[in-house]
């Protein structure tokens, strides 16, 4: 069986923490063989290390999330490169840009974003990004910290428009995607993940949220990330074998630390 990876699941989030044993079992039938379990608030990072620290196969990463960024204003790039030093923390964020629901002052989740940004770009691990209803600012500010100095990154579960794929993709990023990916209304997500090179591509849940078809209305969790690797793989073209080699192979490409620090990326 072809090993997957969840690249962008909430393991601390109660519907998956309260039953984790039954979450790595399910994940585990379906193939899953690597986890990253994502940081949304850093005052809450012990939580989530010790969750990666319980198992062999999940790895986390340290973060703020853009709704969050006034409840933590004070977080530096310092502060995020020390608690990337452990040995378990493979990505900076998830941080960026949220217009959406904009729960944080816009310039505050800009001032954030950009120190996980400088975060990023000094440990070398990569900026976990999310995006929403903020495509050109995103653009912007990308670019922009771009020309300081380069830094690995991936867009997670896009559900942005084509002009962010392509500048994000030429300045040598990942794009992620999710359960979004079967949802019937999605064209244009399936238009970029169409369009993204088969080597820049990752696979996530977002969990627990955004469950695929056939388990939408349901509490998402990582074994359901096959769906979402399987519509990739038909939409691409590909066998789901194939698509789950492709996607980890980049998984371990672009999160250099999970692959020094045993991650399995054995095809059995």
């Amino acid at each position: 069986m072809s090993l997957l990876v969840d690249s962008h699941c909430h393991l601390d989030f109660p519907s998956l923490s309260e039953d984790l044993d039954g979450v790595m079992a399910r994940a585990a039938a379906a193939g899953v063989g690597t986890m990253v379990t994502i940081c949304t608030r850093v005052e809450r990072f012990a939580d989530i290390l010790a969750i990666a620290e319980a198992f062999d196969n999940v790895y986390c990463s340290v973060g703020l999330h853009p709704h969050s960024a006034a409840e933590e204003p004070d977080l530096s790039t310092d502060r995020l490169i020390e608690l990337a030093g452990h040995d378990k923390v493979v990505g900076i964020g998830e941080s960026g840009l949220d217009f959406h629901y904009d729960k944080s002052p816009r310039d505050i989740q800009a001032e954030l974003f950009r120190r996980h940004i400088a975060a990023a770009r000094e440990t070398g691990l990569p900026l976990i990004v999310h995006s929403r209803a903020a495509d050109d600012e995103m653009i912007a500010i990308l670019q922009d910290e771009t020309a300081k100095g380069p830094f690995p990154g991936v867009l997670h579960c896009f559900s942005s428009g084509q002009e962010l794929a392509r500048a994000a993709l030429a300045l040598g990023f990942y794009i992620s995607f999710s359960g979004i990916l079967t949802f019937k209304n999605a064209d244009e997500v399936r238009a970029v993940a169409l369009e993204t090179p088969l080597d820049r591509l990752l696979v996530e849940t977002d969990a627990p949220y955004l469950a695929p078809v056939p388990h939408r209305g349901k509490d998402n969790e990582p074994a359901f990330v096959a769906n979402t690797a399987n519509k990739l793989a038909e939409l691409r073209g590909v066998t789901g074998r194939e698509m789950a080699e492709q996607s980890t192979a980049n998984f371990f490409r672009l999160f250099t630390k999970a692959s020094t620090a045993g991650g399995d990326k054995s095809i059995a």
